[in-house]
């Protein structure tokens, strides 16, 4: 698996957070998911800077999304 899709893929379960928060709080439920959420996003954001130490940056990511999703759909 490429180190750009690992990134990728930990955005997208960090973004789904969010959601996972405000439903759980909104029907008094103890957060599970949306920690479950937290826990896999920083994990795999975390295992691919670990294997590609100084090449991801903020101002780089929308490069590497869409290469990600280049790949993808081509």
């Amino acid at each position: 698996m490429n180190n750009d899709f690992i990134l990728v893929l930990g955005v997208i379960f960090g973004a789904f957070t969010f959601p996972a928060l405000v439903s759980a709080f909104s029907s008094s439920r103890p957060p599970r998911g949306a920690a479950i959420f937290f826990i896999v996003g920083g994990g795999l954001i975390s295992l691919a800077i670990y294997n590609q130490p100084n090449t991801y940056s903020v101002d780089g990511f929308p490069e590497v999304a869409l290469r990600v999703f280049a790949n993808l759909f081509r």
